[in-house]
């Protein structure tokens, strides 16, 4: 079985999209140009690596989504091996969808194409600085894990102590499986290299935000206007890795 696609949007519900374009602008985000796919309102922004959508709609959200060609192979396969979807759509005259949570109910979305334009605009750092996870709260890594690994079998780096994480490489993301307790939702990891600069224009534009809210030494948590957490780091948390194998494949973990 191959892997997801590829990564296209961390998708989020958004009920004010002018409110949340706002925010994500006001923090350096780019808005790209989308295309004609959606009935809904819509609308993405991005820094060249993440790029978020903005779904004015009711699904179930946060999802991660991929662009998987030839979706309803793939969906056959993924059904061969045990997957189950919460939704399928797969028409010949309708623009294909599949949706599956993981095991701790965090959604996953494959798309037949893409819905927006990439633009040369977008590729440099907002003032969050770098993107380097996509952090997911699970109540057991290694169990979590194990339903990842066979979708995104190579693992980037790990850690017990004194929270187990694991970072995986799924087709664009890298995807961090976290027990800490400080993470509620499907959140955004970045790292800056300009705190005052970024403390400072968050105070300015009375944006929401919490100190040193816990989460591996994050400096800043930022609440976006449809609830999207943003953790600021100085550095990358996990800093050295565990060894891994050299090629990284964790396809099978211990039930």
């Amino acid at each position: 079985m191959n892997g997801l696609g590829r990564f296209l949007e961390f998708s989020v519900r958004t009920p004010d999209i002018l409110e949340s374009l706002h925010f994500y602008k006001t923090l350096g985000f780019v808005e790209l140009e989308i295309g004609d796919v959606w009935s809904h309102k819509y609308a993405v922004v991005s820094d060249g690596e993440l790029n978020i959508g903005l779904h004015d709609r009711v699904f179930d959200a946060p999802a991660i989504t991929f662009v998987q060609q030839g979706i309803a192979k793939h969906a056959r396969s993924m059904t061969d091996h045990g997957f189950e979807f919460s939704f399928m759509q797969l028409d010949e005259d309708a623009f294909n969808e599949l949706r599956f949570p993981d095991r701790d109910g965090h959604m996953v979305t494959m798309l037949e194409a893409r819905t927006f334009h990439g633009s040369e605009e977008a590729e440099n750092d907002s003032l969050c600085g770098s993107w380097f996870e996509l952090s997911l709260p699970v109540r057991d890594a290694l169990r979590a894990a194990q339903f990842w690994a066979p979708i995104a079998p190579t693992l980037l780096e790990m850690r017990e102590e004194p929270t187990t994480h694991m970072r995986f490489s799924a087709d664009g993301v890298p995807l961090g499986l976290s027990e800490s307790i400080a993470v509620k939702a499907p959140s955004l990891c970045f790292k800056c290299s300009d705190r005052h600069g970024l403390m400072g224009l968050l105070e300015q534009q009375a944006v929401d935000f919490e100190k040193f809210p816990g989460f591996e030494g994050a400096f800043v948590a930022i609440k976006a206007p449809e609830g999207t957490t943003i953790f600021v780091f100085e550095e990358d948390f996990l800093g050295e890795k565990y060894e891994v194998d050299e090629s990284g494949d964790v396809s099978e973990f211990p039930g």
